[in-house]
């Protein structure tokens, strides 16, 4: 109990310089957390993906469409339970700043293709009788004030014209890592607009969209698919749903390596700034360190005074910056929803917060411990200041 005053009464002897250690020590802490939060949702898309569901797409590239002949003989192949069309529309609401994904979609594989999106009973049968319909995230809804029954109008990019749209349905996500700012309409809609605008573009799937059984047989059944098409005049390539996310997270891998770098630095910033206000200390209580050796403290009496002012200083200041890591998640996720739809903190990251934390105040302790432990009674009390 002694030593336990001790160690809070010194920490904080200097008030301004404890003060601005621990603040830096909570920003370092927040801004750690909020970049090791960013890297792993950049791969969230990845580890949400189904086990249960393959993509299918043109060999050559995404560009390039599939023939909608194609849907019917994936769907024979054995192992296979639903197959639905896509395309990536990439309308714009208004101005192109409202970005969001939208997707013209099969609407009856789409529900049991994604059991994740959920919807009461009553949308689900509004959407699948209106051709215009449209169902969209409860995020989006919420940012733009959209309901039920609304009229969205979308301004075609890769299909030129303007696209107007019922609201039939707002789902919400049965995980919270559910992405809950898309919008899905008829597949069937798009492609009678375009059979009267464009014939030539009409009867292309983007992608098909593959349900199967049995996940341990999907390298199997995606060979199997792709080898229905070998040769022909587009190839297909068919991988699961994690392969094909993590095709576009690589591309910007660098970028993410970058990040998960700049966490470290800012780590080892503030871990030389906790070393030098632990040094600073030290060097003026040499005489202290001294006069409790020679009223009979050992050694580690000193190591342990040293260390816990170090750890409680390191761990109030991480302790604060976890706090601080929630609301400003929150405004994150709030603000920036067009580009970070979940912005949740996992435990893991905290825990990897509060251990940085903890290393902070640990290697920052190492030298002065040492110094204070091993200095003579004789030099301790000959420094003064």
């Amino acid at each position: 109990m002694f030593m336990l005053k001790l160690i809070i009464r010194n920490s904080f002897r200097h008030k301004l310089r404890s003060l601005l250690t621990v603040t830096g020590v909570a920003v370092a802490i927040l801004a750690f957390g909020l970049l090791r939060t960013l890297v792993g949702l950049w791969y969230l898309g990845v580890e949400s993906s189904s086990s249960t569901r393959l993509v299918s797409r043109n060999a050559i590239s995404l560009v390039f469409s599939l023939p909608l002949s194609y849907k019917e003989r994936i769907r024979q192949v054995t192992g296979v339970t639903r197959v639905g069309a896509m395309n990536w529309f990439g309308g714009v609401y208004i101005t192109e700043k409202n970005f969001f994904p939208n997707f013209a979609i099969e609407p009856l594989p789409l529900f049991d293709l994604y059991p994740e999106f959920k919807v009461s009973n009553e949308e689900k049968k509004a959407f699948l009788l209106d051709r215009q319909g449209a169902v969209v995230g409860r995020k989006l809804a919420k940012k733009f004030g959209w309901k039920v029954g609304d009229r969205v109008v979308l301004k075609g990019t890769i299909f030129p014209g303007q696209w107007e749209f019922t609201i039939r349905a707002i789902y919400h996500g049965a995980q919270r890592s559910t992405d809950e700012t898309q919008f899905f309409f008829s597949w069937e809609y798009l492609n009678e607009t375009l059979k009267r605008t464009i014939p030539r573009r009409a009867n292309q799937a983007g992608i098909y969209v593959v349900g199967v059984a049995n996940p341990e047989r999907a390298a199997e059944i995606s060979q199997n698919i792709d080898t229905i098409f070998k040769n022909s005049l587009a190839e297909t390539m068919t991988e699961t749903e994690k392969a094909f996310q993590l095709s576009f997270v690589s591309m910007t891998e660098a970028i993410m390596v970058a990040i998960q770098i700049v966490s470290y630095v800012v780590i080892v910033i503030i871990m030389v700034v906790a070393a030098n206000t632990m040094a600073m200390t030290a060097r003026e209580r040499l005489s202290e360190y001294a006069t409790m050796k020679s009223l009979g403290f050992k050694w580690l009496h000193i190591t342990t005074v040293i260390f816990g002012e170090s750890l409680f200083i390191a761990m109030t200041g991480g302790v604060a910056g976890v706090l601080l890591t929630f609301p400003a998640a929150n405004i994150i996720e709030r603000e920036l929803a067009q580009f970070f739809p979940v912005f949740h903190v996992t435990p893991t990251t905290t825990l990897l917060q509060l251990l940085a934390a903890f290393l902070v105040g640990t290697i920052a302790a190492l030298f002065p411990s040492w110094r204070g432990s091993t200095i003579t009674i004789a030099d301790g009390l000959r420094r003064v200041g």
